[in-house]
């Protein structure tokens, strides 16, 4: 064998050939798979975010280089920012989130002033997000573009009216973003949503080139997720005059604020107390109003939208009338800025805009004045309470928010609570900031922070001081074994509801009306307790007193259908077949399928043609009319019913000998009333009633019947 054939052979017998050759291999395998798996963890990276509704056009506007010294940095390099569908981009149309809207503008001729501002100091645009309709709306729904999906909470609405940029911040998608904030429109969806917020004082930053919903109330903010951006970007907004004031800051917590939430004071005004504790220096001890009762003793020219209320609702009143001026201020420069459009194009809206726009397009200016007298008011009365260096704490919402695709509407309670606490800042122009405070029953939940108009970087400053510490105070709070939230009255006045259904179910009346009354002192501004009292009244057949509670149920909650259907039984019951007719209807409107009311309305109507009653009772037809020009929500002063229906009877049907006996029967009743008390007239006349529907108008001898067996069972009644 030659010397080549002796050596491979050897080579091949050699064990070590063998070991380097599996290491070599185990080697690229294990390269092969590292690098697979890089390549499998940056396309995981580097994946399209999951889907979240924000956005309704994608652009890009890219800032200008960063200048050579000695010229200033630009202060916000590298962040990305969206902005709401309302501010107008060079080149775009903006679409006020309504396709007619955007059908119907050409597309802008420059950008908006604040967006330029942004991109002059390094931000770059990346679109443009979704937003309720015309800037209306609260709860971040659009008919056309879909609701964006809530980041922090998935299941629920995201707020409105900017909904995409929150959203669009709170799934981290930009640094930043801008909307326009108007009674809300900022602050809600930042508190739903879990983020912060800035509003403004208003006209502080330009909103030159942002489509107008009230140009009174409308300012420009923004949402971040971190202190330090929401800064950044106000010192790239507001102008350098509105600098931070020194001087010990003081917060003044609003008390009757937090007393309308069902969230522990733990969770809120506790955080923030501790929160300033721990910081060493900057802070004075805080301090504890009632702002609606301050609001009522310093803004003289709202008493005129103050309903009426005793001395311990006056504060609650006052705030509902602040809130009102706020929505009536909007509605006018809605109108004057929008009506040609709106009725000229006839816009397809959806159902909680339609009705807001058209309340807007409605709205009468007869006392136009007194709305921003209201609103100059507020603001010199709010300065003066917090003068330079005092921050007003208060709630950023009432509750939690409405599930996503839900039928459910916002209750007028959930509604008034809201617009309170956002108006405070939204009729004064002052700024406002929003922080986030955790959850609560699986929600974010936020609160507030209002300084006086022009403080804007001042309140900027004391939120990035105290943030960490309300941070730590959270994380501290979440740990806590929380009571549940009791409010004693409340709570006692609920047990007294209760007692008095246990009394109803009984049978037991007077008793049942003895319960909800003392609820009533309680807690007068719960429409239940009224609607449950006004049943107790009709079944014992006193209607005057039915009648006024349904009314004070329908000035507390006027879609209280049981309201209204016992308000028409009580009208009903005294042959007010006009107006029962109309309390019926009212519940067909807010129940389609409301038994009880289609039975009504088919007995009525019934009544009104079978009856003839403008034949029989003329006096009926005259009192209707006098009632309708009176005003709905008023006691009537109480007549004498027995000695009218005596003396319409004898007048109409001109009775011969055979009813004189009843005639005298109905005059010896009447002659008795000098001794008898109101309600048992009332009571009498709710029996003869009963007899008298009983009988055909056309059968004289079941009528004299009818007649008697009245009389015997009103002398027991009143004996």
């Amino acid at each position: 064998m030659d010397s080549s054939a002796r050596s491979g052979a050897t080579g091949s017998s050699n064990p070590r050939a063998w070991i380097v050759a599996g290491v070599a291999v185990a080697g690229v395998i294990v390269l092969a798979e590292v690098a697979r798996r890089r390549r499998r963890w940056l396309r995981g990276k580097s994946s399209p975010p999951p889907y979240s509704g924000a956005f309704c056009d994608r652009l890009e506007l890219a800032p200008p280089p960063q200048p050579p010294p000695p010229a200033a940095r630009q202060q916000l390099p590298d962040l990305t920012f969206a902005v709401s569908d309302n501010f107008e981009i060079e080149g775009y149309v903006a679409g006020f989130g309504n396709p007619d809207w955007k059908r119907t503008h050409k597309a802008a001729s420059h950008t908006a002033a604040a967006v330029k501002a942004l991109l002059k100091q390094g931000a770059t645009c990346v679109g443009r997000t979704v937003m309720d309709e015309l800037g209306f709306g609260v709860t971040g729904e659009n008919l056309h573009c879909g609701t964006p999906i809530n980041p922090a909470s998935p299941s629920v609405v995201p707020g409105g009216s900017c909904s995409g940029s929150a959203v669009a911040v709170s799934a981290q998608l930009v640094e930043f973003a801008l909307g326009t904030d108007t009674t809300g429109d900022l602050r809600i969806p930042a508190s739903f949503c879990g983020v912060l917020c800035f509003r403004p004082s208003h006209g502080v930053v330009s909103t030159l080139g942002t489509l107008p919903n009230s140009h009174s109330l409308d300012t420009i903010g923004w949402l971040a997720r971190d202190p330090h951006i929401l800064s950044r970007v106000g010192d790239a907004l507001l102008p350098a005059a509105a600098c931070g004031l020194k001087g010990k800051r003081q917060l003044v917590f609003a008390d009757d604020c937090f007393e309308l939430l069902k969230i522990p004071n733990q969770k809120t005004v506790d955080v923030i107390e501790n929160a300033v504790r721990t910081l060493p220096y900057g802070f004075q001890p805080p301090k504890h109003i009632n702002i609606g009762q301050y609001i009522s003793s310093n803004v003289p020219s709202l008493k005129e939208f103050c309903e009426p209320s005793t001395k311990l609702q006056e504060g609650k009143s006052a705030l509902k009338a602040l809130c009102t001026v706020m929505l009536l201020l909007q509605r006018y420069e809605f109108k004057a800025n929008h009506e040609d459009w709106v009725n000229t194009v006839k816009p397809k809206l959806g159902l909680e805009v339609s009705t807001r726009v058209l309340q807007a397009v409605n709205f009468t200016d007869d006392n136009i004045k007194s709305l921003y007298i209201v609103r100059t008011e507020w603001r010199a009365a709010l300065k003066n309470l917090l003068k330079d260096t005092g921050i007003l704490v208060l709630p950023t919402m009432a509750g939690h928010p409405l599930k996503r695709n839900s039928k459910q509407r916002l209750s007028s309670e959930f509604e008034d609570k809201m617009y309170a606490f956002v108006s405070i800042a939204a009729l004064s122009g002052c700024c406002q900031a929003t922080v986030p405070l955790g959850n609560h029953n699986d929600h974010p939940i936020s609160i507030s922070f209002v300084a006086a108009h022009g403080s804007d970087k001042f309140l900027l400053r004391a939120i990035l001081d105290m943030y960490s510490a309300i941070q730590e105070q959270i994380v501290l709070a979440s740990k806590l074994a929380l009571p549940p939230v009791i409010d004693r009255d409340v709570d006692t006045s609920e047990l007294l509801k209760e007692k008095g259904n246990n009394s109803f179910k009984r049978k037991q009346w007077s008793k049942a009306i003895e319960f909800y009354s003392g609820a009533i002192k309680l807690n007068d501004t719960n429409a239940t307790y009224y609607c449950n009292r006004a049943a107790a009244y009709l079944e014992l057949g006193r209607f005057k007193q039915a009648e006024a509670d349904c009314d004070q149920a329908l000035l507390l909650d006027k879609k209280n259908v049981k309201a209204y259907l016992r308000r028409g039984t009580a009208k009903e019951s005294v042959l007010n077949y006009q107006e029962a007719l109309q309390d019926f209807r009212h519940a067909l409107a807010l129940e389609p399928q409301n038994r009880t009311a289609l039975a009504a309305e088919k007995r009525l109507q019934k009544h009104l043609r079978s009856l003839g009653l403008e034949w029989l009772f003329p006096w009926v037809i005259g009192r209707m009319e006098t009632q309708q020009q009176q005003r709905r929500h008023q006691l009537r002063t109480p007549m004498d019913p027995l000695v009218s229906l005596a003396a319409s009877f004898l007048s109409a049907f001109s009775p011969s000998s055979s009813e004189q006996g009843t005639a005298r029967q109905l005059g010896g009743v009447r002659a008795g009333g000098g001794q008898v008390r109101w309600e048992q007239q009332e009571e009498a006349l709710a029996l003869w009633l009963h007899h008298f529907a009983a009988c055909p108008d056309t059968d004289w001898p079941n009528l004299e019947r009818c007649y008697t067996r009245w009389y015997a069972e009103s002398r027991k009644l009143l004996a």
